[in-house]
């Protein structure tokens, strides 16, 4: 039996490095799509990228089946 697939999409930013910056995701199952995202005063890109992804996992994982996850990023440090 195949499992549910949910694809994530993940993004962060900074300006500066450091300095004021956000992450934002999107989780996409076959029943609906959640928009992630929060920003911060001082921080750097690399960790606003891990931010995104890691978010975005913690999510999945609360929704307590079991899944089949894709994430994509744009950020080859993830």
């Amino acid at each position: 039996m195949k499992l549910p697939e949910i694809i994530i999409y993940t993004d962060g930013s900074s300006r500066g490095n450091p300095g004021p910056g956000g992450w934002g995701s999107i989780v996409a199952t076959n029943e609906r799509v959640v928009e992630l995202g929060k920003g911060d005063r001082h921080t750097t890109n690399n960790k606003m990228e891990l931010t995104a992804a890691i978010e975005a996992l913690a999510f999945v994982r609360d929704l307590g089946d079991p899944f089949q996850v894709d994430v994509r990023a744009d950020s080859s440090y993830v």
